[in-house]
Formats: C-alpha cells, structure tokens, sequence
C-alpha cells in the first residue's frame, strides 16, 4: 500500500509580536521589570552602607560610655592581669552590650582587657594613636578577632588627662547578616511592586486591544495612511468636531465648501464661521437629516453623526448646481404651462380671426388683430422703457406672460426707472425672480390678484420693491422665511424648498445691503431690497445733450421729453 505524503510541518516561529496588545504588554513588563530591580539595587547600596555606619556609631556609643573616669582610676592604680577591675568592668559591658570585644588600653597601647585573657598585657593590632591624641575614630577594620566595625575613644582621668583608649568591636558578620536578612523582605516587597506593575499594564492593554480591535501596528499606519487618501480624495466635505466643539480634521472638500483655509484645525466652530444656519447645524443645535444651508454662495446638504467620544463627524454635499437646476425645472415647468394656456388662446384667435375673414368682415378682423397685437407689444414696451437692462427687462416681460395665463396682474411701478449701468445683471435677475415667484404663488387665488415691482435707482444704489395681495407674513415669520430651509409651500419635484429668499438675502448682504418684509400698504405682503454700488458711475454726458431738452429722471438719468406722457399710457395699458 502506498503511503499517503503529508505535508512538513510548519515550523513555529518565535519572534517580536506583531499585536499592538501584545507589544505594549511585553513593553511594560520589560519596563516594570527593570524599574524594580533597578530601585531595588539602589535602596540595597546605600543600605549596606548605611549598616556599616551604624554598627561604628554603636561601637563608638559604648566605647565612649565604657571610657569613664573610674575606670580610668582603676587603670591608673592597678596592673593589667585577667583578674583585675578593669577587665571585669569591660567584660561586664560587652556582655551588656553584645560587642564583640572591648580593649581598654593605657597610653603605652598595652591591653588592659580583652575577651582572650591571653592578650592582656600585649600591645594593640592596630595604630592606637588617634584615640591616644584625643580623636574618636570609626572604622571597619580587622584585627586579632577578625574583621569588624570599631569605635575608639579617649579615656580621660578626673582631671581631664588622657590615660589610655577605650576600643570597642562590633563583629562584621553580624552586619552582613542583618544586611542579608533583609534582602528577602526587600525582594518580597520588589516582587509584590512587580506584580502589581504587570497586573495594571495587563488591564490597559486589555484596554488598548479593545480599542485598537486587537490591530497590528502596521494595520494601523496602513488604515491612517487609508483614511487621509479616503479623506482628501472623495468629494464630499467631511469635518470632524471633538466634545468641546472645536474642529479635529477636515478635508479638502469641506474646505472648499466653506471656504476654509488649513489653519482652523483646533479652533472652535462658532469662532471660525461665525453665527448662522451652517453654524447651528454643524455644532447640532439643529437636528434631523439632509439639513439644508448656505454658506456664501454655495446650497449645501448637511448631516451629522455623534460619535462615542461626545464628537460628531458633519458631511457636507454641493446642491448649488442640482439646486439651480431644480429651480429651473419648476420655471421651466411654469413656462410649459403657460405656453399650452397661450396655445389655446391663440388658436381661439385663431378661431375668431378665420369667422371674421369667411364672413368678410375684414375692418373688424384688422381692428382684432391690431388689438391683439397691441397688448402684448404695451407690456413690453413698458418694461423695456423703464427698465434699460436687457437682462431684468426680458425677465419682467417673461413673468408677465405666466402672471397673465395665471390670473395674476403684474404691474411695474410709476417710479421704477432703472439705467443700463448695473454691476451684475445676473445676481439682479437672480433676486428679481425669486421674488417674483413668490408673490405670483401668493397672489394666484386671492380676490383681485396683483403684483407691483418697483425697481428703482438713487446714485449707485438699486431699490426693489415688490408688492403682492396675497394673505401677507406673519410678524412672527418675517425673520424666518430668510432662513435656509423654512418653507410653507409643498416640496417641489426636486424635493426641497426654502432657499430662494435666503439666497436673496445672502446676495443682499454680501453686497452691503438688506432684505427685508413688512405688510403691504393694501394688505399682502411688500418685499424691500436694497443693493448699495449695483450700479456703476455714469458716463460724462456729451456737450451737445447738455443743451439738448431733456427731463430729470428719479434715477438721475435724463429722460426724452414726454416720457412721463409714456409710462401713464403704460401704466393704463396694464391695468386694463
């Protein structure tokens, strides 16, 4: 039977981990470990030391209480043998005091006592001279007994005369043992430093695991490396905020957005944009998802999300584009209607006009399509004669179009005059329609349904005026309809409303103006904009126009004579 290969068995490799778990324990182990034995060492160096000189102190405390003055007599009135008071005297102490000997000697350096009797009378090991001098000596040094731990001091008669030495031995093995004695308590107290150093580095890189989810350190370098790309790369604006509410990242986008530069990391929100809806939002004192807002010019969907730290992570979105087209799908859709209503009121004329050509009634056929003709060509001709701008001319001549199939009058003022001299036409016309719409929407169904634009001009200044009959706002809402996102109407097919006025007003104040509303004289509502330096210097009039017959205009433009004459024949023309 053939015999069935198995594959080699794979050989285990010990090595450093990879975990950041795993190296943090082993780091902090290794460092617990080399703090204890290192401040274990160092207490035990000192401690020997410090034994030493506490055993010489000792041997020196009995040396200087042995050393009194009636030993000093008995020393001077007697012989040094075994048997004599002076060794009794210091045999009795030593025993007292657990030295291990204690040498009287006399002035000459010859023993008086000693624990061998043998030597008593010999001279001294070691150099007796200092304590001989009058010095007190402390020493480790060995002698005839060994190594140990003396003290020497001067013995002194009654009259303060030095007679001899007291020398007094501490036996050196006795200090190692008490130094040795102590090294088991010391590792024990190490050991038990030890284990509570690794039991606390276990429990925070338990701690550290859980909140790396058990990563490498090379998976997380990879996912930061990831997140910046992911970041910087998508075109999204994210900005990240920590629990104070100051900002902790944000990515090219969100800069570009908001119009940020790459120092406001670290900031707080409220100080690097300021007070408004952008603000509320982002901070999440306004709640719910897909908030709208603008930020300059710029229509931005918002969300954001709590994160577990008390932070939260906004994104941002770029409507502006999708917004523009959203509204100019609803206009569009409003032209539709009212070119198929137009469609069925030409070919009623069309009707009318092809009875009164087979009945051959050809004077009246002339006179209705003179007439027909002579409306449309009135509101134009309105328009364009006090409005010099091509651009909010051709809108205003639009609008009245769908206000007509509507139902709604749309009159221009007697006052509005406004020169070919404007900065930028499409922000006007921006503002004019917005505006416009509204009060079409308001107007449409109310009794006598009306609409009234003033445009006029003072110096470099553009005054809009717009006037409906429709039910009017609120005192409490006259601040809130600016506001991003607040709307009373029905979602639109793009499914947001609520920007136009606020996009009026953020026009209005970048250029140093106002938006504002108040109820209309004859009810409804009276919308007011003032746009300062809309208009540019005018132009030197040539010579000849200066001796030319002209009228003043309220706009500061001269005027043909008999315009005045003109614009009551419009104004009459509208009406009707």
């Amino acid at each position: 039977m053939s015999r069935v290969p198995t594959a080699p068995a794979r050989r285990r490799r010990f090595g450093w981990p990879q975990r950041v778990f795993s190296q943090v324990l082993l780091m902090q182990l290794a460092i617990a470990t080399g703090v204890t034995a290192l401040a274990t060492g160092l207490f035990l160096a000192p401690l020997s030391a410090q034994l030493d000189d506490q055993a010489m102190r000792r041997a020196l405390a009995i040396a200087e209480t042995t050393a009194s003055p009636e030993l000093a007599a008995d020393l001077t009135a007697t012989r040094p043998t075994a048997t004599g008071p002076v060794q009794a005297e210091a045999e009795r102490i030593r025993q007292a005091t657990g030295a291990e000997y204690i040498v009287v000697m006399d002035h000459n350096g010859v023993r008086w006592s000693h624990t061998s009797p043998g030597e008593i009378g010999r001279i001294v090991s070691t150099d007796p001279s200092d304590a001989l001098a009058g010095r007190e000596v402390m020493e480790i040094d060995s002698g005839t007994l060994g190594r140990s731990a003396r003290g020497k001091a001067p013995l002194r008669d009654a009259d303060g005369h030095i007679v001899g030495a007291v020398s007094v031995g501490i036996e050196y093995d006795s200090v190692r043992a008490r130094l040795l004695a102590a090294i088991p308590g010391l590792l024990a107290y190490a050991g038990g430093a030890l284990a509570i150093g690794a039991l606390a580095a276990y429990l925070i890189s338990r701690r550290l695991q859980r909140q790396t989810h058990d990563l490498a350190f090379s998976d997380i370098a990879a996912l930061l490396a990831e997140r910046e790309a992911m970041l910087h790369g998508i075109r999204e604006g994210v900005v990240a905020l920590d629990a104070s509410g100051r900002i902790r990242l944000l990515n090219d986008e969100a800069q570009r957005l908001l119009g940020l530069g790459t120092d406001v990391t670290g900031r707080p929100l409220d100080e690097v944009l300021g007070e408004g809806r952008t603000t509320d939002v982002l901070a999440g004192r306004v709640s719910g998802t897909d908030l709208l807002t603008v930020r300059g010019s710029r229509v931005l969907i918002a969300n954001r999300m709590p994160t577990d730290d008390g932070g939260a992570v906004a994104t941002l979105r770029d409507r502006t584009e999708l917004e523009q087209l959203g509204r100019e799908l609803d206009s569009t859709r409003g032209l539709i209607d009212a070119l198929r209503a137009q469609d069925h009121e030409h070919a009623n004329r069309m009707h009318i006009l092809l009875g009164l050509l087979e009945l051959e009634m050809h004077e009246e056929a002339v006179e209705f399509v003179t007439e027909v003709v002579g409306v449309h060509r009135a509101t134009a001709e309105q328009i364009t004669e006090k409005i010099h701008d091509p651009l909010p001319a051709a809108l205003l001549v639009g609008k009245a179009t769908v206000a007509a199939e509507r139902g709604v009058s749309l009159r221009i003022s007697p006052v509005t005059l406004l020169p070919d001299r404007l900065v930028d036409p499409r922000g006007l016309v921006t503002v004019v329609g917005n505006l416009v719409d509204n009060a079409l929407d308001a107007a449409a169904g109310s009794e006598d349904p009306r609409i009234e634009v003033e445009l006029r001009a003072e110096g470099r200044t553009v005054v809009l005026r717009i006037t409906d009959s429709g039910p009017g706002v609120p005192d409490g809402h006259r601040e809130l309809i600016f506001t991003e996102g607040w709307s009373t109407k029905e979602l639109p097919a793009h499914g947001k409303r609520g920007l136009g006025l606020a996009l009026v007003r953020r026009f209005a104040q970048r250029q140093g103006g106002s938006a504002q509303v108040r109820e209309a004289a004859a009810g409804g509502a009276e919308f007011t904009v003032v746009l300062p330096e809309a208009l540019t210097e005018p132009e030197p009039a040539p010579a000849a126009a200066e001796h030319g017959a002209t009228d003043a205009s309220p706009g500061g433009v001269a005027a043909p004579a008999g315009r005045a004459a003109v614009e009551d024949d419009s104004a009459g023309e509208a009406a009707r």
